[in-house]
This record gives C-alpha cells, structure tokens and sequence, in this order.
C-alpha cells in the first residue's frame, strides 16, 4: 500500500484545495476490504482509471460509480468497498469551495457520490488521469505539478462575492471559538453569518464545527492503543458534556460506540494511516 499527501504552493490554488493526497492498494495488499469514511465537510475529487469502480454504502443505500467521481460533503458515514487493487488520487476542496466554483445546486449534492468526466469538467482536454496515476506512484511532486497546471485555469475563473470572503473569515474561527462568540468576533450579527455560511457551504456552521471536532477527535484516537484511551478524559478534551453525550455522538456520525470503535477500528484513518503532509 502506497500513499502520500502533499499541500499546493500556488496561491491561487491553495485558496480554495486543501491538499493533494494519493492512495494505492495493490494485489498483495492484506489491508480491510470495507474501511468505513466518516462525514467530512470538504469535498474530493477522486480522479481514477475508467475501468475502476468504487462503492459507497451508507444503511442500505449503496452508490456505485467507475472512474473519476466526486464525493460531496456528506454527514453519513459510507462503507467503501475497496477489495479490488486500486489507485486514485484525490483534490480536497476546502469548505466552501464548490460556491466559489459555481457548481450549480451543490447543496442538494449532500451525501451525494457522482461521476464525472474531469476532462470537461475542469475544461482541459489534454489533462490525462492515467498519466497521473503513474506519476503519482513513484514521482509525487510531477504529479503535483501536473495537478497544478490543470486546476490553475479553472480556479482562477471562480466566483468571489461578500457571502464566500464572509465564510472565509468565519473558518478561520470555527475550530476553536464557540458559535454564539462568531458574530461578536467578525462585527456582524448571528442571523448574517449563518445565513451567509448556509449559502455557501450547504451546511449550518453547528453541522461543519461538529465534524471539525470529530475529525480531530479521531485523529487523536488513531495515535492511542486501546489501554491508552480514557472515554471520560477525551470527553472533556473535546467539549462533551459527560461520556453519554460523546457516546451518543459517535454513535450517530460513525454508526458506533465507543467501545465498538475502539474493537473494530474500521475507519479509513485507520486502516490507511493518517496520510500526514509531506
């Protein structure tokens, strides 16, 4: 299993992608067929070979697609069926960024697997996703640079208006500042922000800081054995009010408690690490 991930240096890009990450799993690879992907805000571009498919189950639903797709902000966990040898490489949007991109009725793309052709998507014939994918085997940074000269025309075109640098500056406070001190912080009132952050992300700013905390939550728990974790100490790390609220929490973002998280670790964190940057 090969993986990596890598942050843009183009200004203009950076702006609106996170980072650039690359998986791979290849025949011999013994690693858990059905990791589980656990809500995320962001959105990823998956660009894949068209001969590859790619599953995504959340209760009995399963959205099922062959080749490059995106994966919208979602608030379920999905099940992904990776048994089959694979290569992706993947773009993270930051929050907010499929506004900026003008795509159109994105928020109704919640939970939403969709495959796309990225040639027209991002208006660039000559861009080839099996080109990269053996780029990014073996040379990450070619294949970064490739990322950079296809992106760059697209997202020098995107929108910028008083609602996407409102919810700019709001991001910026999110992780660390209750909601209800946002409004204070920025000068504007509550009922702005929020109708403002909505209109950009498709998300209540309560939904997006819940799964902030949830992703630095599991991050933590990804470096702890089992021994090592205090339920009632990574309550009060990250803001519950007892063990119960977090019990309820996990059971409703990841599908488990506790205790059958910590048996299981089936998330992809932990079956593929946590693709620290480079």
């Amino acid at each position: 299993m090969k993986n990596w991930k890598l942050s843009p240096t183009i200004e203009n890009i950076a702006k609106y992608v996170e980072c650039y990450w690359f998986l791979e799993k290849e025949l011999h690879d013994q690693s858990f067929s059905y990791p589980k992907l656990n809500p995320d805000p962001s959105p990823h571009l998956i660009v894949a070979n068209l001969d590859s498919t790619y599953g995504y189950t959340h209760s009995a639903n399963t959205q099922n697609v062959r080749g490059s797709h995106w994966i919208f902000p979602h608030l379920k966990t999905f099940t992904m069926d990776h048994s089959a040898p694979f290569k992706i490489v993947g773009i993270k949007f930051k929050i907010g960024a499929l506004y900026s991109l003008k795509m159109n009725n994105f928020s109704s793309k919640l939970d939403k697997i969709e495959m796309i052709d990225v040639n027209n998507h991002i208006g660039l014939r000559t861009f080839s996703p099996g080109q990269l994918l053996i780029r990014a085997t073996e040379q990450k940074e070619q294949a970064c640079n490739i990322l950079d000269e296809a992106l760059l025309p697209w997202l020098l075109d995107c929108h910028e208006d008083k609602h996407s640098h409102l919810v700019r500056q709001v991001m910026l406070l999110l992780g660390d500042t209750a909601i209800a001190e946002i409004g204070q912080k920025l000068h504007r009132s509550q009922r702005t922000i929020e109708r403002s952050f909505v209109r950009v992300t498709g998300l209540s700013m309560k939904q997006v800081q819940s799964m902030i905390h949830l992703e630095e939550m599991l991050h933590y728990l990804y470096q702890l054995n089992k021994e090592e974790i205090n339920w009632a100490d990574v309550a009060n790390k990250y803001g519950f009010s007892d063990q119960p609220h977090l019990i309820r929490h996990l059971k409703n973002s990841i599908g488990k408690t506790p205790a059958n998280y910590v048996l299981h670790r089936d998330l992809a964190i932990d079956i593929y690490g946590d693709f620290e940057f480079e």
